[in-house]
């Protein structure tokens, strides 16, 4: 069988055979790892001599591997595994053998060899580490002499490690229940003997292969975790421990001295992880002299000297870092706990003091990296003040001294350092790292606030007036970091300055933290900061006005230069500040539109060689580029664009800007767009694509000037412009509508003049109606997409909510011509998944613009003389939708159409609280249909059975019973317009399908029972769920 196996493998693992070949035998490889049963063959192709390849020997014993940990083999067999695999071990790795494996064959060897652990430590193999211990050595030999040997006895502790204490590993719980037990029987017959073999190792370190050394500490790291302490903590492992640690003169940090020396310190961080009750763990600390270690590490060369150089060892501070944050975590964990006693807890105190220099100092570092590692411990330490602070309602003296460096040195890491760039290409990864943490140091920062406000705002207060003060006094040492420091702390600042109320109350500050914010605010704007050369300082700049911008609805006297400063900052030479700033100065304008009239002209006139469009194509080569110094796409700088039409709007229709001249405005901007469309026009007809998306562009350019010019919405509907500026953007339509109807073609120019469309109702309101004809027949043209219909559908909805019975007459013309593009769209077969999609979202913005008619007083438009014909279609619809198993969504809310038809057209109300009641209509406009409640009986209710019984209806799905629920709701909605005729025809129904009198009265109590309330009607559609699934399941 070996001759087979070993022919498999080769097979299977040679690129050069066949594809079906190799499928054979890789099946063949599965079958025998399935059934288990091929261990022996592969034991012996193991350990034959002469060896074959590796991937054979490795492949062989991941089969044995596989039999021992699956298929149970008996106590003999796994004796045999074991004396067969030891045999090999014991000849190949003796001393003077002069042959060894591989890693990759050690790793697996030692893998197995766990596994067999497992299943013999408990009774059969009590000497597993005995015999390993043998191969290494005795106390004279292990580590010095046979480094093979006991390089495999700490491999083998290291697997053993993973396989039974690996808490990242999630176990079932019969294997959690093994662990346990295989730890206890180690921890009584060999955690001594093993930790004794470690003290012998580690004692001849500055004799013996410094690999061999790290690969101890790190076992003793993972094996200290649930072993006794005292095994690894006494006198001459420590004294070992510290002097790895305290190595100097490592001028490589990669080196095995310096890989030994950072396991060292991970050991003692290990140690300090371990679970112990608080009064020994602060014993441990102070045993291990943790103050001293980590003092004497700092203080080292390579953390001190070296620091703020190129030869810094950043690996040994992160290393540092780490312990250091082990130990105050489990410090602040102790003087949290409120039962400790009274001197665990002053020697916590005492602790706490010692190492909050050495946490702040790594937090400080001038690499991110080990910033990062002391984080969590400083924030368990903050919210253990904050905890303090709210119970006692002030922080203890000795806490309240550390939080004056603590905030300083938040503020030192939020300052970009002296080797960061800005902006430069290549740079993005590190600046979104930087701005990644500046996020962590803000949480801490808004615990500190909220520790001690008043020292916070002095703080703050004290770092933005002190960077002002130096920029005004020209200080030549003050550098763009610096500022951007001060302007994002100023940014921050307002979380706690306008939390509440605003930044003002009563034409006054709110808080004192808005009182020196205003001030900030004031210097900032009165200095030159916006002129400083830095892209970061002027983006920072507007992004402050912006956030701030009710400072100058109070200081109107400092809007003129701020808009100066805004406008030079719009023609910025740097494309990002530039793109940026023209989104900016629209932010910054449109709150403040009302006091902007009397500098509006000199405004417009200035950003007006900002406006032209010159459309790009995109690059084929892939490079979106439009600068070389940014990465900016041409459509991404036109979308910027657009905010600087939106900007103009809002001030050109400022309510102090005169009609005459905002109506000149509008001529002004629009006029050069008409002329360039129109001159445009021809070569886009003859297909130039240059030419058809500089159309587009100047259609979203006039659609975004509308939505500047008016703040109109449904509800204010005095908001629109006067009738002399809304002429204007009426001429606007029409260009629009010429170019939509020459390039409806184009599915850029149908999207734009969308776009163009629900903007400009906000200028033209109702005058818009006039235009819809030509609007929907450019919009929905022969070539129109599902998707740009179920869009055009939602827009639609949204203009018959806003002018509701003014829309009654044109939607009476339109409306057919409307429904036969949605049928005809809506029969089109879908040819995969996203077409699927897309079917599924125009049924339900079909239905929903049902609903928006009947809901909006609109129904009659839907029976009228000049859509009768189509309303049989609409119902044949909607009945085809609510048996639709493959779309529930769509059936559920086909139902909630047929219900509000019922509802609105059926007549009063014959049973239940409205009875005899004016019409259930939600619009009284609309009165009821004579006989349609008779209607409703033949066409719809005949639904409650059909559903249920359509092919592939499921009734456990959860939509499904969603739609069965309607159908009871439908049934419901029936019996109220019917009344006592329904309710004997239902009984007829039920009884035609079987059901029997005990049944059919209490499905007809049930029903009847719905309208005494909504928890039994609730009670009813449960019901009509379980009744139906009954009726279902007799069918079988």
């Amino acid at each position: 069988m070996e001759d087979q196996v070993e022919n498999a493998i080769e097979i299977a693992s040679n690129p050069t055979s066949t594809q079906a070949l190799r499928g054979q035998a890789i099946g063949y490889l599965n079958q025998l790892r399935t059934e288990g049963s091929a261990w022996q063959a592969c034991l012996t192709l193991f350990t034959r001599e002469p060896r074959p390849s590796e991937i054979i020997r490795h492949t062989s014993l991941d089969l044995v591997n596989n039999a021992v940990q699956e298929h149970r083999l008996d106590a003999q067999t796994l004796s045999y595994i074991k004396d067969t695999l030891m045999g090999y071990i014991r000849q190949t790795y003796a001393p003077g053998s002069g042959v060894s494996d591989t890693n990759h064959i050690q790793n697996k060897l030692m893998q197995t060899m766990t596994y067999l652990f497992v299943a013999l430590y408990p009774s059969a193999w009590q000497s597993f580490f005995d015999d390993f211990r043998a191969l290494a050595g005795d106390q004279t030999t292990i580590g010095n002499v046979n480094d093979t040997s006991t390089i495999l006895y700490l491999r083998v502790l290291g697997q053993v490690h993973d396989e039974i204490a690996d808490q990242l590993v999630a176990r079932p719980e019969d294997e959690k229940k093994r662990n346990i037990e295989l730890k206890d029987l180690i921890r009584v017959r060999d955690a001594q003997k093993i930790s004794l073999s470690w003290q012998e190792i580690l004692a001849k370190w500055r004799d013996t292969d410094l690999f061999l050394i790290e690969m101890c500490l790190r076992t003793v790291g993972r094996w200290v975790s649930w072993t006794d302490i005292s095994l690894v903590v006494n006198e001459a492992m420590i004294t070992t421990f510290l002097q790895m640690a305290g190595q100097q003169g490592i001028s490589d940090p990669d080196s095995q001295e310096g890989r030994v020396r950072d396991a060292a310190i991970d050991t003692f961080s290990e140690i300090v992880n371990k679970k112990m009750n608080p009064a020994e763990k602060i014993e441990l600390i102070l045993f291990l002299n943790l103050g001293n270690v980590v003092g004497q590490l700092i203080g080292s060369p390579a953390l001190s000297d070296l620091r703020n150089t190129s030869d810094y060892d950043n690996d040994l501070a992160e290393t540092v870092a780490k312990l250091v944050n082990n130990i105050v975590f489990d410090i602040v964990k102790i003087l949290e706990n409120d039962s400790v006693d009274a001197q665990t807890r002053q020697r916590a105190d005492e602790l706490i003091q010692l190492f909050t220099p050495y946490l702040l100092r790594f937090f400080s570092d001038q690499y991110d990296e080990v910033c990062s590692t002391v984080i969590p411990s400083l924030t368990d330490l903050l919210t253990f003040f904050r905890k303090l602070q709210k119970k006692s309602g002030a922080l203890p003296s000795q806490y309240a001294a550390i939080l004056p460096p603590v905030l300083d040195a938040i503020i030192g890491k939020m300052k970009y350092d002296e080797t960061a760039s800005w902006g430069e290409e290549g740079d993005q990864t590190d600046e979104a790292e930087f701005q990644e943490l500046r996020k962590r140091l803000h949480v801490l920062q808004q615990t500190v606030a909220a520790i001690d406000e008043s020292f916070y705002i002095e703080t703050l207060s004290r770092i933005v007036g002190g960077t002002f003060n130096r920029l005004s006094s020209h200080d030549p040492s003050l550098n763009w970091r610096d500022l951007d420091l001060a302007l994002h702390e100023m940014f921050l600042f307002g979380e706690l300055a306008i939390r509440n109320h605003g930044l003002y109350a009563k034409r006054e500050p709110s808080s004192i933290a808005a009182q020196r914010l205003v001030g900030m605010m004031s210097s900032m704007v009165e200095s030159d900061l916006a002129s400083y050369s830095h892209p970061a300082i002027q983006l920072q700049y507007m992004e402050i006005c912006v956030r701030y911008h009710q400072f100058f609805e109070q200081n109107s006297p400092l809007i003129p230069k701020a808009l100066e400063n805004f406008v030079h900052l719009t023609h910025h030479n740097h494309v990002k500040v530039r793109s940026r700033s023209w989104y900016l100065f629209h932010r910054f304008v449109k709150p403040l539109r009302a006091q902007l009239g009397n500098v509006s002209h000199d405004i417009i006139q200035a950003v007006a060689d900002l406006l032209p469009i010159k459309a790009e194509l995109p690059d084929d080569s892939g490079d979106d580029m439009s600068s070389d110094e940014e990465d900016q796409s041409a459509d991404a700088l036109f979308n910027s664009q657009l905010y600087l039409f939106e900007a103009v709007g809002c001030i050109a229709s400022s309510a102090t800007v005169s009609l005459e001249n905002k109506k000149l405005y509008a001529q002004t901007i629009m006029a050069p767009l008409f002329v360039d469309l129109e001159q445009t026009l021809g070569q886009a007809r003859n297909g130039d694509e240059r030419a058809v998306l500089q159309i587009h562009h100047i259609i979203m350019a006039v659609g975004t000037l509308a939505r500047g010019y008016s703040d109109w919405n449904p509800s204010n509907a005095n908001a629109l412009p006067p009738t002399e500026v809304a002429d204007e953007f009426i001429k606007a339509s029409e260009a629009i509508l010429v170019a939509l109807e020459s390039l409806n073609s184009s599915m850029s120019i149908r999207n734009a003049a969308r776009f163009a469309f629900s903007r400009m109702i906000a200028v033209l309101g109702s005058r818009l109606l006039q235009q819809l004809p030509a609007w929907i027949d450019g919009l929905l043209s022969l070539s129109s997409t599902m998707d740009e219909m179920s869009t055009f559908l939602k827009v639609l909805g949204q203009v018959i909510f806003t002018f509701k019975a003014e829309i009654a007459g044109v939607l009476d013309t339109l409306l057919t011509p409307l429904l036969q593009r949605i049928f005809t769209t809506l029969a089109v077969v879908p040819t995969g998944t996203d077409d699927e999609i897309q079917l599924a979202e125009l049924r339900r913005e079909y239905l929903n613009l049902i609903l928006a008619l009947l809901g909006h007083g609109l129904g009659s438009v839907l029976v009228s003389n000049a859509n009768q014909a189509t309303f049989e279609t609409i119902i044949t619809s909607l009945d085809t939708f609510a048996r639709d198993t493959h779309d529930y969504l769509t059936a559920r809310l086909a139902l909630t159409v047929l219900i509000r038809m019922t509802s609105i057209w059926g007549g009063p109300d014959k049973i239940g609280p409205g009875a005899n009641a004016a019409p259930t209509s939600p619009i009284v406009s609309q009165a009821p249909l004579p006989g349609f409640e008779n209607y409703a009986v033949e066409r719809f209710s005949p639904l409650a059975w059909s559903i249920p019984a359509s092919p592939g209806f499921t009734s456990k799905d959860a939509q499904a019973k969603q739609v069965l629920q309607e159908a009871a709701s439908l049934q419901l909605e029936i019996v109220k317009k019917v009344g006592e005729p329904y309710v004997e025809r239902l009984r007829t129904d039920l009884r035609g399908m079987g059901a029997s009198e005990e049944m059919v009265d209490q499905y007809l109590r049930t029903l009847a029972g719905a309208f005494e309330g909504q928890k039994k009607e609730k009670d009813w559609k449960v019901f009509f769920v379980q009744f139906v699934e009954r009726l279902l399941s007799a069918r079988g």
